[in-house]
């Protein structure tokens, strides 16, 4: 997400969060992910953020709600609305995939947005925990990697999807062998590419705002807990050297 920020709204600073310490949050209790939530949103907030942009399928998920009637008066963007309304838009049998964590599967939350607009449209969903630890190990390219992508995606393709969200931020970087994998006729949906599309919407609509957003200073990046193999990582998707800050989250909220 953070890369598509730098391509749409690239006059703007940016404060990324990495919670390495406390990652991966696909396998974490609601009650978990909101307090977690809340104490990286307090991170940022007192570290200058004017809004928040949740880069987090399973947070979004689980803490938006939470995060919104806690800080209220600040802008809180999840990553999922933005997808629900672009996949709607692109089926055309009405019959769509998501693929994500088991967190984000279980909590139904694309299901039930795309029947609250549109309950016509069949959903059909598959968790894929093994893909995040596949990425974040830069196995983008091995062969292993593709043949647990095609194994994940089977079910979907008998399902005859005609689209499909890519619903966690990690997916994107496996685009290309999961389009490969489920059919160059079915369209990918990018959650994080729709939600910077959608922040930059609502900054178009809101001048004022707009011009107090504007980015003085460079931009920071916090991780929770520092590894070499972070950054390195960092660098390379990004493209872009990077300069790590260590956080210390700690939270005073109930």
């Amino acid at each position: 997400m953070v890369k598509e920020v730098f391509r749409l709204l690239p006059e703007y600073r940016v404060l990324h969060l990495g919670d390495t310490a406390r990652n991966p949050y696909g396998n974490k209790s609601e009650k978990t992910l909101v307090r977690y939530a809340l104490e990286d949103a307090e991170f940022l907030l007192n570290n200058g953020a004017k809004m928040l942009l949740i880069g987090c399928n399973t947070l979004s998920a689980a803490a938006t709600e939470s995060l919104r009637k806690e800080f209220i008066g600040i802008p809180i963007f999840d990553i999922i609305t933005p997808a629900v309304k672009k996949v709607i838009q692109e089926t055309k049998n009405k019959r769509v995939g998501i693929i994500g964590t088991r967190t984000t599967v279980v909590s139904g939350i694309y299901e039930r947005l795309i029947r609250q607009i549109n309950p016509e449209i069949k959903v059909f969903s598959q968790s894929c925990p093994l893909l995040v630890p596949l990425v974040e190990e830069n196995w983008l390219k091995k062969p292993e990697t593709k043949t647990i992508v095609k194994k994940y995606l089977q079910p979907l393709k008998m399902k005859q999807v005609d689209a499909l969200v890519l619903g966690c931020s990690h997916y994107p970087f496996l685009e290309k062998i999961i389009q490969l994998k489920i059919g160059r006729k079915i369209t990918l949906i990018n959650p994080g590419r729709e939600a910077v599309l959608e922040l930059k919407k609502f900054l178009e609509g809101n001048s004022t705002l707009e011009k107090s957003l504007v980015r003085e200073g460079e931009h920071r990046f916090f991780v929770s807990d520092y590894t070499a193999h972070f950054q390195e990582l960092g660098q390379k998707w990004l493209e872009r050297p990077l300069k790590v800050e260590l956080a210390e989250i700690s939270c005073k909220i109930g």
